[in-house]
């Protein structure tokens, strides 16, 4: 066992690209990152700050040119954290609009795929690892978000074929973390009687905190997880312990 074998942290260095890097929790990746000494680029379809990239990830060639860029720019690539996505207005599945489904599928399903496959050459060189961001509810299901639902758990989906099919002979890890509710601004701003109702479910009693997924992310990155791959790290607080779920 070398010294940084079981190290729960990337290593120094690691050539990383967050999308999503311009909401909170992608902010809060890069940040991280940052902090243990890793090379980041961000990407996002709004400016997330100096030295990101814009790119619309739905647009296969949009995407395929940021990824070029970022490789470029960081002399390779190490990690991809898929944390781009949308959470849209509640519609009920019976009067759903076609063009929204599609649209909330293509933002948290598509585009993670297409960033897969763009980043693929370059993480296949360094033997590195992808995490996508799925949530709880692509196993709990989702009352009135049905697409972001069903996007989520075609993230599993893909990030399980991807690991088989990516994983030969010391090749790209594939993981992904499905959080259930976590601190953020919507969540903070929730009124205190629906926060109370959505955390009956759940043993420990609360939200995660914004570090906690961040810390789940970056594990999955590290050497301590250097042999899981096809996995989804669930942070639900015990809410998949009891009956129905999250969200139920």
């Amino acid at each position: 066992m070398t010294e940084h074998d079981w190290s729960p942290l990337p290593r120094p260095g690691t050539r990383v690209v967050v999308t999503g890097a311009a909401g909170g929790l992608g902010r809060a990746l890069v940040a991280a990152l940052t902090q243990v000494d890793a090379r980041v680029v961000g990407i996002d379809r709004v400016a997330a700050g100096p030295g990101h990239l814009v790119a619309d990830l739905t647009d296969e060639t949009a995407a395929a040119q940021a990824v070029t860029e970022a490789v470029e720019r960081l002399g390779g690539l190490d990690a991809v954290i898929g944390a781009a996505g949308i959470v849209d207005t509640v519609h009920r599945a019976s009067t759903f609009p076609l063009e929204a489904f599609r649209s909330d599928v293509d933002a948290n399903l598509v585009a993670q795929f297409v960033l897969a496959r763009a980043a693929y050459p370059a993480l296949k060189e360094s033997a590195g690892s992808i995490v996508f961001l799925s949530s709880v509810a692509a196993e709990d299901g989702l009352p009135g978000q049905a697409a972001y639902a069903a996007a989520k758990a075609g993230v599993l989906g893909l990030t399980r074929s991807l690991a088989a099919e990516w994983g030969g002979g010391g090749g790209v890890r594939v993981n992904a973390v499905e959080p259930g509710l976590f601190a953020t601004p919507k969540v903070l701003a929730m009124p205190e009687s629906a926060r109370e109702r959505l955390l009956a479910g759940v043993p420990m009693g609360r939200v995660a905190t914004l570090g906690e997924v961040v810390g789940s992310v970056l594990y999955l990155l590290s050497p301590a997880a250097g042999y899981t791959t096809g996995q989804a790290l669930r942070l639900d607080g015990g809410s998949g312990l009891t009956r129905g779920g999250f969200y139920r």
